[in-house]
């Protein structure tokens, strides 16, 4: 189920909604917070019912593993503990590596040492990549004795809360479940309705009206054209690169929007990266639950920048190498992953000399660089990236591809300035007021997005 659907529109959700609070009115909490459990588990399965065991299963098992080790805190020997510990990350990272990696690896063994090991071609489960590195955080940190022992239901909702659970934010325990025990948020709250509400809408019309659009245009220049000219493959990355920001923009919009309304803060993940004046700010800015979990439970535990600058360099890089693992399994993710690896080491060192760029100088080798590798994540080959990085230096003329309407130029340089200059969904949330000026843009938005439903789309992010 799409939140850009209108059977999670007009039905889902105000269904989900109505009888949450209904429930709660009653004083009937226990049965609010499983049928919420339910609805998110309703929610997984829509997509393809024969995962939800996985999930399910999964969740049991972490909650048990987890609950084991708060408790064995102090008490069981420590080796005991350092064996239930790796046995559940094991455990994670093996369904993870299973579904996702399997044939990355089978394919790669094959191509060296010349076996035909058959591939699985498995399906990926949606949102393994999220809700595992959810739960391996709540592992790392019950064996650290850093949680306490969480009610089951509460924990149901941290791992399967359906806002967050497809795509995101990778969210963590400490800031979900004391929100799922607070009794206040069990009750309407007609303000975070409404400003629920317009988040959602504006994260829809990012979605439908111009992610959308823009991805049309891409697909046509990296999957559909054979060649491409200079103008046409700087257009068609572009294009690429507004489509990414605007998908991934638009469903962090409408899963914070959709939390809101039921009174839940999801973290914030997105924030103007296409601001960003250097590599690590961007990537502040940019899947920012995902930095903090790179951060917390990777880069920190490799040893962090506390081992002088040669090993914070390596720590930097391979931490975003796995991190451009984490985002697929092909070698173009793994290239990405370490552009920017190398990327942010260099920029460490260069923040070193305290040497400070002109602004405008800043933000361009910047976006240049990050529009520059999302090629590779875009592609589905090398060769589908190097035709792309062909045109662009080729300097062959002006043509664009078919399929790329010469319109394109004015969405691009429209939508760059805005996410330059613009305000971002942070900031007009908090601006929000409940009155007419900011229902009129609500309605406005909408009616747009409505419109713009005929072509409903997954978002990139769940690939993922």
């Amino acid at each position: 189920m799409l939140f850009n659907s209108p059977i999670y529109i007009f039905l889902f959700l105000p269904v989900a909604l109505a009888v949450y609070f209904l429930l709660n009115r009653y004083r009937m909490l226990i049965a609010g917070k499983s049928w919420l459990v339910f609805t998110s588990l309703f929610f997984y399965g829509y997509w393809n019912p024969l995962y939800l065991p996985l999930i399910i299963g999964s969740m049991l098992a972490n909650y048990g593993i987890g609950t084991a080790l708060g408790k064995a805190a102090g008490g069981a020997s420590r080796y005991s503990r350092r064996v239930v510990f790796a046995f559940g990350i094991g455990a994670n990272l093996a369904l993870l590596g299973y579904y996702k990696y399997a044939d990355f690896f089978l394919s790669n063994f094959n191509a060296v040492i010349g076996s035909d090991f058959s591939l699985l071609r498995l399906a990926l489960p949606l949102a393994i990549s999220f809700f595992t590195f959810q739960q391996i955080a709540y592992l790392v940190d019950s064996y650290q004795g850093k949680t306490r022992e969480y009610d089951f239901l509460n924990y149901c909702l941290f791992v399967t809360f359906f806002p967050q659970l497809i795509a995101g934010p990778i969210v963590h325990h400490e800031e979900m479940m004391p929100q799922f025990e607070q009794l206040r948020g069990k009750f309407r709250n007609y303000r975070n309705l409404a400003q629920g509400v317009f988040i959602f809408v504006l994260g829809l019309f990012k979605k439908v009206v111009i992610a959308d659009t823009f991805a049309s245009w891409a697909t046509a220049g990296f999957d559909q054209s054979p060649e491409l000219s200079c103008a046409g493959a700087w257009i068609v990355s572009l294009c690429y690169a507004l489509q990414l920001y605007f998908d991934f923009s638009g469903y962090t919009d409408m899963a914070v929007g959709s939390a809101r309304m039921f009174n839940i803060q999801l973290p914030v993940n997105f924030n103007s990266p296409y601001k960003a004046l250097n590599i690590q700010d961007f990537w502040r800015r940019w899947h920012m639950t995902l930095s903090r979990w790179l951060r917390d439970y990777l880069y920190v535990p490799l040893g962090g920048n506390r081992k002088g600058n040669g090993r914070t360099y390596v720590n930097l890089f391979l931490t975003f190498l796995l991190g451009g693992l984490w985002h697929g399994a092909g070698w173009t993710f793994v290239l990405w992953g370490a552009m920017h690896g190398a990327g942010t080491a260099l920029h460490k060192f260069w923040s070193g000399f305290g040497i400070r760029m002109p602004r405008p100088v800043a933000w361009l080798l910047t976006f240049g660089f990050v529009n520059f590798s999302w090629v590779f994540f875009r592609a589905r080959s090398f060769a589908d990236a190097n035709k792309v990085f062909a045109g662009m230096f080729s300097f062959s003329g002006y043509r664009m591809p078919a399929g790329v309407r010469d319109e394109a130029i004015a969405w691009v340089v429209v939508c760059l300035l805005i996410t330059a200059l613009a305000p971002n969904s942070l900031q007009l949330a908090e601006r929000f007021k409940p009155n007419w000026k900011w229902l009129l843009y609500t309605l406005g938005m909408a009616l747009a997005a409505i419109v713009s439903l005929d072509r409903v789309s997954e978002f990139l992010y769940f690939q993922f």
